[in-house]
């Protein structure tokens, strides 16, 4: 049975990996997003992953040393020794989105107790711990060991990092 699975490319190969992958016959998923990027002296709209360094690919889990064996490719996204694999379910949403002319941005992902440290913004340098996960905002709470109390904010992802 086909299943999709995240192949790691090498760096800024994720093109060249999904072309390589496609002449052996395998169906890939690669999601292109373009920003508008400033130089010098121009302005330039360029295409990027979405998901940078990985692309998907739908393939016999038996047949995983054929993407290996690939121009492009760095490896395959295992959890101990076994590949993981995405529901159809998740690709076939990520597809629609697209499809529907949706603007797409990738999120930086946390999960809740994670400690993480502002990296912009007025509370740049705090650090805290990651409580409640609510669309793009994420509750981040600072304790105050000395005094045994804590604050929590809501905070946009864009401006955490993870720290842990």
């Amino acid at each position: 049975m086909l299943k999709w699975i995240a192949v790691r490319s090498k760096p800024r190969s994720e093109k060249i990996a999904s072309n390589e992958l496609t002449k052996k016959g395998i169906e890939i998923f690669l999601p292109i997003i373009k920003k508008r990027r400033q130089w010098s002296d121009r302005k330039k709209w360029v295409e990027f992953p979405l998901f940078s360094g990985y692309l998907f690919a739908r393939i016999e889990l038996k047949d995983s040393i054929y993407v290996l064996n690939t121009h492009g490719v760095n490896t395959i996204v295992k959890f101990g020794d076994k590949v993981v694999t995405i529901d159809d379910d998740v690709v076939n949403s990520i597809k629609l989105a697209f499809e529907g002319g949706y603007d797409l941005l990738p999120m930086k992902y946390f999960t809740v107790g994670d400690q993480v440290k502002v990296i912009g913004g007025p509370m740049e340098g705090a650090i805290g711990i990651v409580e409640t996960k609510h669309k793009k905002n994420n509750r981040l709470v600072i304790k105050i060991d000395a005094l045994q109390q804590a604050i929590a904010v809501h905070i946009d992802t864009r401006l955490l990092e993870n720290i842990n």
